[in-house]
């Protein structure tokens, strides 16, 4: 008999990677499409940040569901069963059933007409970027960066607009950093005209003053 006879090797235990806990913000199933669209973002982002596999999808999200969107879920469920059709059991098909649910047929239209008559007027610059760049992620609008930055002229207020259209610029994000320079410096010129209106109406005022005194 060999030495190593008397040592039998034990089989390794096959241990399954343990599964993170991912809290998904609740939704609540109403009828509004930013809402929901906000809400599918943050749970792709939370199923990519922690790597959640396929079959632990559709469960965790159906978790999150509370009020109207609980109720629509087990209708759903109900509904599939009676027609013998196969539960749901993949994100991108319960994506597609919750849009079908919560956006309508025409908004697509409505953020392209959005797009096209959008802006600047009251808004900073930064303002009117962030809402040019949301209508174009919700419309899933992939263009030339040239393209992005003639839209973004075209909406800007024609005092910025003559004044950047003059200045060098690399990129949409080098032209928006020349906007902003831009409205701060008239943002500084028109508080120092405001400023020194204000003095001049004091000192006038105070003229006024010592001569009803004089008289």
């Amino acid at each position: 008999m060999n030495q190593g006879d008397h040592y039998q090797h034990t089989p390794r235990r096959t241990t399954r990677p343990r599964e993170v806990k991912v809290d998904l913000p609740q939704f609540f199933g109403k009828d509004d499409v930013e809402s929901y669209l906000d809400w599918e973002m943050k749970v792709e982002q939370l199923f990519a940040c922690h790597r959640v596999s396929e079959e632990r999808k559709v469960p965790l999200a159906a978790l999150s569901f509370q009020g109207h969107a609980m109720y629509w879920w087990t209708a759903l469920e109900r509904e599939r069963r009676l027609h013998n059709d196969p539960p749901i059991q993949y994100w991108n098909d319960l994506k597609s059933a919750m849009r079908r649910r919560h956006i309508p047929t025409y908004y697509g239209r409505e953020l392209m007409n959005k797009l096209q008559r959008l802006q600047q007027r009251d808004m900073s610059v930064e303002q009117y970027r962030q809402q040019m760049e949301l209508l174009m992620m919700r419309a899933c609008i992939r263009e030339e960066e040239a393209t992005t930055v003639a839209r973004f002229l075209s909406g800007l207020n024609l005092e910025i607009r003559d004044q950047v259209e003059l200045l060098p610029y690399r990129d949409l994000n080098d032209l928006v950093q020349l906007c902003v320079r831009v409205e701060q410096q008239r943002m500084r010129k028109s508080y120092k005209k405001d400023s020194s209106h204000s003095s001049f109406l004091k000192k006038d005022s105070k003229k006024e003053g010592k001569t009803f005194e004089k008289k």
